[in-house]
């Protein structure tokens, strides 16, 4: 009972993380306009994100465009491209071996596979928390770094976007949905250990018993 219900609060987790990183992979505000110094009181925000950049009027009208080239980004605007589809697809793959290798389902009928199976799911969840986390953490602090390096105009200061802090809570749900269907893996939590027994003595019909086995 146990087991269902790590592997049951894991699962949730790692749904809820994976589809987090889906919506940070396409919101453009990883990087927002910083309003600093004589930057206050500007009458336009700009956005930017992994596919495309959008410039936000005072008025609420906003225009975006996608980023013609790949080659042309940053080095961590590409690297949080790879990654974070990298994330979502193996978000997408274990979910579906852990449906495979779940209690409430008959894929497999091997009980011990199928704790296997789920442990292997939570791996698959626990590398797709790293690929994303990864990037948030780089560009963060390439954000962090550009906004106190005081050779950088106030205009092309950024500070850091809703998308990024998304992205945190994705990886930590990822990451911990993952420990959790882990952690179901374990023989003692799931019951599966066998019960050695004592080797019974059989006795062999004969017209001459030996007498040890009378009382």
């Amino acid at each position: 009972m146990l087991a269902v219900c790590l592997e049951f609060l894991g699962m949730a987790l790692c749904v809820t993380g994976s589809v987090l990183v889906m919506v940070a992979c396409g919101l453009p505000m990883w990087k927002v306009t910083a309003f600093i110094d004589s930057n206050i009181v500007v009458a336009q925000t700009i956005w930017d994100g992994l596919w495309m950049s959008c410039v936000v009027q005072s008025t609420g009208q906003m225009q975006c465009k996608i980023h013609d080239s790949v080659l042309a980004l940053a080095q961590d605007l590409q690297t949080a491209r790879a990654l974070t589809i990298i994330s979502a697809v193996l978000g997408v793959v274990g979910l579906t071996v852990t449906v495979a290798g779940a209690q409430c389902t008959n894929c497999i009928k091997d009980e011990a596979v199928k704790a296997r199976v789920v442990y292997a799911g939570g791996v698959i969840y626990i590398i797709s928390g790293l690929s994303v986390l990864i990037p948030l953490c780089w560009m963060a602090n390439n954000i962090i770094v550009d906004f106190h390096n005081p050779q950088l105009p106030p205009s092309k200061k950024r500070e850091i976007g809703a998308a990024i802090y998304i992205g945190w809570a994705a990886a930590a749900l990822l990451l911990f949905g993952g420990t959790l269907l882990c952690c179901s893996f374990a023989s003692v939590v799931r019951g599966v250990s066998p019960i050695k027994y004592a080797p019974t003595k059989t006795i062999t019909a004969s017209s001459d018993l030996d007498k040890k086995y009378y009382v």
